[in-house]
């Protein structure tokens, strides 16, 4: 038995995914990076098992009944872990998409401001004093009544509902109602009601397009529909619902992001007229502190939040000190361009940690591990060394701070490092190295040593000449104010500046499809599917593949077997116990519910006669278990899967398994995967290919082979523009447009454009310097 005291966090046995009964032992009270190429197992490790374990622990501290209301991750595959402390998970996860959640409530420096301004702001005369909830546009007491706390109003116009007034109702001239049968419905009650649904809508009395449109009445009549003739239909009682009513429901409503994209193309978005977009109450925006409003305060950018604050009273001093001091290591993380009433959607993954992580300076927690989820992912070099100190700030503490990290400079500072390799998926789940940095040095296998060592220049590239250039602008959109900026074409553009800048409004730009340009592709990091459905094989179209070589086997034929009867997402070939997951939930009594493998397929996901079919002795869930890399080998003489799996390889995710699902994959892996789709395709004219850092989570040996699969595109004719910060990708390009020189408002311009030595000469530049070290 180990002591109690033990110094070591030591980990037995562990086999989380592809990790192979790893054995490691990592220090307390340090600064430890995980390092590793994608794939390896670094995250299966730091997260699946150490932070898994940590959290099971905690979990079973509490009362059982509590436990069902928790979401709880499950027992990691490990032996024994000793010497582990309670720890906090900081990950890279994509926010709800609410607009309620704000840069202030991530944070709880909301909570603080509207206590300032309830305790120490100045109210009108006879006015009662408004307890702190009166400040909130997210609470009954506080949101202004006219736009329910959202700050925007929607409405709608003829012009919108109906684009095209040449056609009858019948015609489908109300293009805001849905379409099929529940469309005809309301078709149908109007036919009932008396209107005349195959006249031209222009031709229709202006009272009777009025009401049609925008009536909030809902009469219910009897409906007799005339439909096919050899169907008995039966009347039915319809209600009818107005074009504008529809919408708007839907568009509040819904939790189809299709449906409700749909319904937006009907309406128009305005500042709310009652209380000009701030969403709070009059009474609320009658109190001031310092002349300022709360929601003026709320819209600053939080270096300026923190220079106004200044109290003229006792409780005006306390408070004000206390908020000043939760704004101060958001400001050390590089974010203090961001305002309090930024919506959360609209901020980064990176951002969204780093806020968090400034949130867990203030707690004051110590004998915690921190476990860390890449948070230099994109920040410009110059706010990576801001996120070091605040790392060696968590570890003074008195914590242990674990990071997963690729950022080369981050890993050059930390005390201990774990190396886990030597390559991806089956490849990967070893402990190649656990200690000091400099010792990694002579670990052969490891593909961190050759980078992390080697600091001379990358390779010279010949700057390829344009054939033609893109004029963006005058842009005028959130930081930008008339920015016009020339993109070359038949080039390779990096897009650089500090977080905030401006890079992503800029580029969004050119999504529009400009002119000169046959064919748009954007790949971005949100996920390829949501649901466990959703996979690597399907997203691709290999699946269609696999199924059609399937169905053509003899036994397939013999059996009367067609494509579909592959397919685990519909009745037929599938098991019917778990629906074709693969698992599934047990409900346990004042326990959370738990999955297991499904008892009659065996996680297996198809039905016994389906998994009787072979090809080249593998079954159809025997196929989806292999990785990129083996079925490449498995379909080498098959053209169309050949090419799919090879432009996978190519792009650096041969360690994937076919039927990996969606849910499991990170953001970098779903832009990867997303770029090869692309790539399989034949080429189709000269296309514009838009990246948003596409080096994020990404191993420099994997960025390295990302960035010549995107050179590969340039040099076959097309035109690749990425947001970047890794100096080694922007060094290689043939034209940087360098955006700044700060962040929020201090941004916003271009403050140097050319090729890249051009770029690191420039001297009000804050990407310049660290460009400059990396140049050839």
């Amino acid at each position: 038995m180990h002591s109690p005291h033990d110094p070591y966090v030591r980990v037995r046995g562990a086999r989380e995914h592809n990790l192979k009964g790893v054995d490691v032992d990592i220090p307390r009270d340090v600064l430890a990076v995980f390092t590793g190429v994608s794939g390896s197992g670094k995250s299966s490790l730091a997260f699946g098992t150490i932070y898994a374990e940590a959290q099971r622990r905690y979990f079973e501290s509490v009362a059982p009944y509590a436990r069902r209301l928790i979401h709880q991750v499950g027992a990691p595959a490990v032996g024994e872990i000793s010497g582990l402390p309670p720890a906090v998970s900081l990950q890279q996860r994509r926010s709800a998409p609410t607009s309620r959640s704000s840069v202030g409530t991530v944070t709880n420096l909301s909570n603080s401001l509207r206590m300032l301004f309830s305790r120490a702001g100045t109210y009108p005369p006879g006015a009662e004093r408004l307890d702190s909830d009166a400040f909130s546009p997210n609470t009954a007491a506080g949101a202004c009544p006219g736009c329910h706390g959202l700050g925007r109003v929607h409405e709608t116009t003829e012009g919108l509902l109906v684009p095209d007034p040449s056609l009858s109702v019948r015609e489908g001239a109300v293009a805001a109602w849905p379409g099929a049968w529940q469309g005809k419905n309301l078709r149908d009650i109007l036919d009932t009601l008396g209107y005349d649904v195959d006249r031209p809508w222009r031709d229709l009395p202006a009272a009777q397009r009025e009401w049609i449109l925008f009536t909030d009445e809902q009469p219910v009549v009897t409906v007799h529909p005339v439909r096919d003739a050899d169907r008995i239909q039966r009347p039915y009682q319809g209600t009818y619902m107005s074009a504008r009513r529809y919408v708007l429901k839907t568009f509040s409503d819904t939790r189809s992001p299709t449906l409700r994209a749909k319904a937006e193309r009907f309406l128009t978005s305005a500042p709310c007229p009652d209380c000009g977009g701030s969403r709070l109450r009059p009474e609320a925006l009658a109190v001031t502190f310092a002349g300022r409003t709360i929601a003026d305060l709320a819209a600053l950018p939080l270096t300026d939040l923190a220079r106004f604050l200044q109290g003229d009273t006792e409780t005006a001093r306390v408070l004000t000190a206390d908020l000043t001091s939760r704004i101060e290591p958001v400001t050390e993380l590089g974010l203090g361009y961001l305002s309090l009433d930024r919506a959360t959607p609209t901020l980064s993954a990176g951002e969204l940690q780093r806020l968090r992580l400034a949130t867990q300076l203030r707690s004051g927690l110590f004998g915690v591990v921190y476990v860390l989820d890449e948070p230099s992912a994109g920040l410009h070099p110059a706010d990576t060394e801001a996120l070091i100190t605040v790392l060696e700030r968590l570890k003074a503490a008195g914590n242990s701070v674990f990071v997963v990290e690729h950022h080369l400079e981050v890993v050059r500072g930390a005390d201990w490092l774990v190396d886990v390799g030597p390559g991806a998926g089956e490849h990967g789940g070893r402990v190649l190295y656990s200690g000091p940095v400099a010792e990694l040095a002579s670990v052969e296998e490891s593909a961190t040593a050759a980078y992390l060592f080697d600091e001379s220049p990358g390779p010279v590239r010949e700057v390829r000449r344009p054939r033609g250039w893109l004029t963006v602008g005058p842009v005028t959109r959130h930081n930008l104010r008339g920015v016009t900026a020339e993109f070359p074409l038949g080039a390779f553009t990096a897009v650089t500046g500090v977080s905030g800048s401006g890079k992503s409004t800029l580029v969004g730009e050119l999504a529009e499809r400009p002119a000169g340009v046959e064919r748009l592709v954007r790949v971005d990091q949100k996920p390829i599917g949501r649901t466990p459905r959703s996979n690597l094989a399907t997203y691709t179209g290999l699946f269609d593949v696999v199924r059609k070589v399937f169905a053509g086997t003899d036994e397939a034929r013999a059996r009367g077997y067609g494509a579909g009867r592959f397919s685990f997402n519909v009745a037929g070939g599938r098991c019917e116990t778990c629906q074709g997951e693969g698992f599934v939930s047990v409900e346990l009594l004042f326990l959370p519910s738990t999955y297991a493998p499904c008892p009659d397929c065996g996680g297996a996901r198809y039905n016994p006669e389906t998994l009787r079919v072979p090809y080249r002795g593998r079954t159809i869930a025997e196929v989806l278990d292999l990785t990129v890399e083996s079925a490449a080998e498995f379909f080498a003489d098959i053209p169309a899967a050949a090419r799919s799996l090879g432009t996978l390889l190519d792009v650096g995710l041969g360690y994937l398994r076919l039927g990996q699902p969606a849910t499991e994959l990170s953001g970098g892996e779903a832009q990867r995967i997303k770029l090869a789709s692309e790539l399989q395709r034949g080429r189709r004219g000269h296309t514009l290919y838009l990246l948003d850092e596409p080096t994020t989570g990404l191993h420099p040996a994997d960025v390295e082979v990302l960035t010549d699969r995107l050179h590969g595109l340039v040099d076959a004719g097309h035109t690749v523009v990425v947001v970047e910060h890794d100096m080694t990708v922007v060094a290689g390009a043939d034209w940087v447009i360098d955006l700044g020189p700060g962040g929020g408002d201090r941004g916003g311009r271009i403050v140097a454009a050319g090729p890249p030595e051009r770029v690191a000469r420039t001297r009000t530049s804050a990407t310049a310097p660290y460009l400059a070290r990396v140049m050839p």
